[in-house]
């Protein structure tokens, strides 16, 4: 390795890899990636030349070209542009310092056919596709207002290397050497067929080397009338504003007028991004004023809750030399982004008409949505039309409107419970008594589920209740399923069952808060509960992982009158008293009940010790 020579990042390699040896269709979109790398160039300079003219210096023209050497078999795609220093060119070129890296390379490592150039996309590394078609890889930058020129260059086989460069002029030349094979990217008409297809929306003329007339139409897509513009020529404008190679689920167009007037082209992508859930929870919609790029990182523009969405919105108000602090408290701004939230949730709402589609949106952004409903109370009716959980009355997902459609005569709560997994929660004993009685629980498995529905508190009169918590009464929910006669006739006697309660509760003692008869369950002979006022037992164990909390709550355990573990343990109680047998029983169902809600157990040296004895004496009586 040379001393100018550095390595890729390990993410990288890999990437380039799969880029060089897997993917082989549609190699024509790497002229479009760096277009519209090109492109982004020329509008961060439009936008810094606002405070710093100085940078344009003479070339006051924003324009892309390309040209073609037939004989050193190149392609160059150059901009005159903001460019990049040294650092930019190794931080932009060498690294993905990125959320979702280490996510991204393990489905990638998991795929088991050929990888999806759309995984790629997603992941927004479109540069790396020229090396579908390039042996070699030249990048000449110079940055504006800087003296000085820098040379990156790669085969894409795993290092780099950065050298001073020679360029007269700012702005950059991305120098492509073409592979054997790939003769059809030297042709003129070739590659102005691919401008026309995927890059005629980009708003900077695209000049074919030799042509007199650009390559493009070269004007904003946005501002054009909605009837004049093609499904392809948005699709198109997705690919380039999103760096995405997937298509957008949902494009919402439309220009608003009144005291403020602004036009927005925003697009809701068909495939999830991988930093949806890095913490900074970035949105990726563009800021133009006037058609010129302001920024992508305008924090007050889209609620962090919709930073799925991908697009623009160009502004005719707020001044072109807005700076990013002017925006952070610009009451123009959250007057556009009242709009735009308005906006979006009206066209997601109609969209949710297609459940088929809907269901696939709501797999990927749902989670995202939902933290809406515990941040923003304007828009929580609105997310709540939007809402859609899943069940343990049917396998897909279900609004509260169909919800409480669906509700008992006599229930007056949407009951919920919170976990990981919907499967496990389906079998939890806290729903046994629902299930029973055909009452419909909602199966809750984002973080955010153990935040929004307290949050929002109600849903058309009825309240959200946690089924792990104590008083639930089930009794006056009429059910439409008969309760088996021997069922009722096997329970325990109240009074046995009281003094089984008062042994337990002095076996278990601080332990526990208290021990009771239970409605809930039918199949498990024990389950705890969380009373009233305290936290829900799910979000409790969360808090506790995250160091927000030190001690967690006592639990009231329930008992399962009608289960033969809890008959017999009556039974015996009444011959025996407080043997001990009784109480290594009791420990063993408390500690039950902990393992059934996902906690560890305090001391798993006595339950083993336990376990042992009780199951000596069930061999023994044998």
């Amino acid at each position: 390795m040379s001393q100018s020579s550095m390595p890729f990042r390990a993410e990288v390699s890999r990437l380039l890899d799969i880029v060089v040896h897997s993917l082989y269709s549609e190699k024509e979109i790497f002229l479009r990636e760096l277009i519209s790398n090109a492109s982004d160039a020329c509008d961060k300079l439009r936008y810094a030349a606002v405070t710093q003219p100085e940078l344009m210096g003479d070339d006051s023209d924003f324009r892309i070209k390309i040209s073609i050497d037939k004989k050193a078999r190149t392609i160059t795609v150059s901009d005159n542009g903001i460019g990049m220093n040294r650092d930019e060119l190794i931080e932009n070129l060498g690294t993905i310092a990125r959320s979702g890296t280490s996510e991204f390379l393990k489905q990638l490592a998991d795929a088991k056919a050929k990888p999806d150039i759309k995984m790629i996309g997603q992941f927004g590394v479109g540069f790396y596709a020229a090396f579908m078609v390039a042996q070699t890889v030249d990048v000449v930058s110079r940055k504006a207002g800087s003296e000085e020129s820098w040379e990156w260059t790669s085969d894409g086989k795993g290092e780099f290397s950065v050298e001073e460069g020679d360029k007269p002029t700012r702005g950059t030349d991305v120098v492509v050497y073409l592979k054997q094979g790939e003769d059809e990217f030297l042709e003129p008409e070739r590659l102005k067929h691919i401008i026309s297809k995927y890059s005629d929306h980009i708003a900077i003329p695209i000049m074919l080397e030799g042509e007199d007339k650009p390559a493009n139409r070269a004007g904003a897509l946005w501002l054009r009338p909605k009837n004049e513009i093609t499904a392809d020529q948005y699709k198109e404008f997705y690919h380039h504003v999103a760096h995405a190679f997937d298509d957008a689920a949902l494009t919402i167009h439309w220009r608003a007028e009144g005291k403020i007037e602004y036009t927005g082209l925003l697009f809701v992508p068909s495939t999830k991004p991988y930093d949806l859930f890095d913490p900074k929870r970035r949105h990726g919609v563009k800021l133009y004023v006037k058609r010129v790029f302001i920024t992508d990182d305008a924090e007050g523009l889209v609620p962090p809750w919709l930073r799925f969405l991908r697009g623009i919105v160009d502004s005719e108000d707020l001044p072109l030399n807005v700076s990013r602090e002017m925006l952070q408290n610009n009451p123009m701004l959250a007057k556009i982004r009242q709009g735009v939230t308005r906006r979006v949730l009206g066209d997601v709402n109609k969209f949710a008409e297609d459940k088929k589609a809907y269901a696939k949106f709501w797999d990927n952004f749902g989670a995202v949505l939902k933290e809406g409903l515990y941040e923003d109370a304007d828009s929580r009716e609105d997310l709540l039309k939007l809402l859609r959980c899943r069940t343990s009355a049917n396998d897909g997902i279900t609004s509260l409107e169909d919800y409480v459609g669906r509700m008992k005569e006599g229930q007056d709560a949407i009951f919920y419970i919170c976990g990981d997994n919907a499967e496990k929660l389906m079998r939890n004993p806290h729903i046994e008594g629902f299930k029973a009685k055909g009452v419909e629980v909602l199966l809750l498995t984002d973080t955010v589920d153990d935040f929004w529905p307290t949050a929002v508190g109600e849903y058309k009169g009825k309240i959200f209740k946690s089924v792990t918590r104590a008083g639930q009464d089930l009794a006056k929910i009429k059910s439409e399923i008969p309760e088996k006669k021997d069922d009722a006739e096997k329970a325990v006697p109240e009074g046995d069952l009281a003094s089984l309660v008062a042994l337990m509760k002095l076996t278990l003692g601080d332990a526990v808060k208290d021990v009771r008869g239970s409605e809930r369950l039918t199949d498990s002979p024990v389950c705890l509960v969380a009373d009233e006022g305290d936290l829900d037992i799910h979000l409790e164990r969360f808090l506790q992982q995250h160091n927000q909390i030190r001690m967690p709550s006592k639990r009231i355990l329930e008992l399962n009158p009608k289960h033969t573990l809890i008959v017999k343990m009556a039974d015996r109680a009444k011959e025996d008293g407080a043997s001990d047998a009784l109480k290594d029983v009791a420990w063993l169902l408390f500690d039950q009940a902990r393992l059934m809600d996902g906690e560890t157990l305090s001391d798993p040296v006595a339950f083993g010790q336990r376990l042992g004895d009780v199951l000596s004496r069930v061999m023994k009586a044998a």
